[in-house]
This record gives C-alpha cells, sequence and structure tokens, in this order.
C-alpha cells in the first residue's frame, strides 16, 4: 500500500525533509495531506510555535541552498535563503516538502533528507524505513540506491554551516551516482 505524504510542501515535491514532530497548532493536530504553504504561513507558525521552528525552517532554506546547483536551482530562484524562506519553501511549484509521514521509496528523483539520527533509528525499528543505510559517522548516514541521507535535527548547533556543506557534499554524492 502506497501511503500518501502527509505535511506541509508541493505535491510535486524532488526533496523531502522528514521530521519527527509537527507544529503544536490545533490546526495541524489532525493533518492528514500535504498541504502547499501559503505566504506568512511560515512566519504565523514561528509566532505561534517559537524559535524551534523557526530554526527549522531557516535551516531548510539554507539546506536547498546549500545543494549543488548543477542538479537544484532552489539558489538561482531567489536572491537569499531568507527570501527563498519567505516566498518560495514548501508552497506550490517550490518542488520542496516537510513531511511528519515516514518515507515511501519509490521515487528515484526524490532526495529524502531524515532530521535527526533518532528519528531516522525510530523510523527503522518500527519498519517504517527500509532504506539500508550506511552510517559515516555518528551524525549522518547514506543510502545511495534510494537517496536518502540522515542528517542532524534541523537546529543551529545541531545542523551547522559546516555540517550543511557536508550534507550538500553528500547531496553530490547521490546526484553523481543517479545521473542517466
Amino acid at each position: 500500500m502506497h501511503q500518501q505524504p502527509i505535511g506541509f510542501g508541493d505535491q510535486s515535491f524532488h526533496v523531502a525533509v522528514y521530521i519527527a514532530n509537527i507544529p503544536n497548532m490545533p490546526q495541524y493536530s489532525e493533518i492528514s495531506t500535504l498541504q502547499a504553504m501559503i505566504d506568512g504561513q511560515i512566519d504565523a507558525i514561528n509566532k505561534a510555535c517559537g524559535n524551534g521552528w523557526r530554526k527549522v525552517f531557516n535551516v531548510y532554506a539554507k539546506v536547498l541552498f546549500a545543494l549543488p546547483s548543477e542538479y537544484y536551482q532552489f539558489a538561482r530562484s531567489a536572491p537569499t535563503w531568507q527570501h527563498y524562506r519567505d516566498t518560495q519553501l514548501l508552497q506550490k511549484n517550490s518542488h520542496t516538502a516537510l513531511l511528519f509521514s515516514p518515507p515511501v521509496l519509490t521515487n528515484n528523483n526524490t532526495l529524502h533528507i531524515i532530521a535527526g539520527r533518532t528519528y531516522a533509528k525510530t523510523l527503522i525499528n518500527q519498519g517504517l524505513l527500509t532504506a539500508q543505510l550506511d552510517w559515516l559517522d555518528d551524525e549522518f548516514a547514506i543510502d545511495k540506491t534510494n537517496n536518502v541521507i540522515v542528517c542532524p535535527y534541523f537546529d543551529y548547533r545541531q545542523l551547522s554551516n559546516i555540517k550543511i556543506a557536508r550534507l550538500s557534499e553528500l547531496v553530490a554524492r547521490i546526484q553523481f551516482i543517479n545521473l542517466p
């Protein structure tokens, strides 16, 4: 059975970030579909839910801007990562998603980023992730066949700029393997 993705973003996503928690707001407590965000929605979540969610959205935009430009156009579509976050991230036609549901590894054109080692191990232990992860160290794992990368949680301290650069290098490794 093919599970429908649950979270925020574009139905035709090419980059999916998987996260264990959902914004603690009444309108999202029963979310059961993938919903494209609209202008101002990220800011509303940040105001209602605090700094933790601000970090998630900021780091997501920074990650997209750091991805290899020969494979991804995010850095070309806005002057700064902040502008991208505010005007395109997780919106219709953004090709991005922030998912609260487990990865469905059927599309080879999708990059799957699991935010957090603990979350990845939980998904594996529950039988919800079938990737064959190669743990590179305590924080990063990769499955080149399924385009899956596990990285630190989307927080400035855990996924610093140096670690974002490492994540980008791992994405380049996957993309190089999967080019026609």
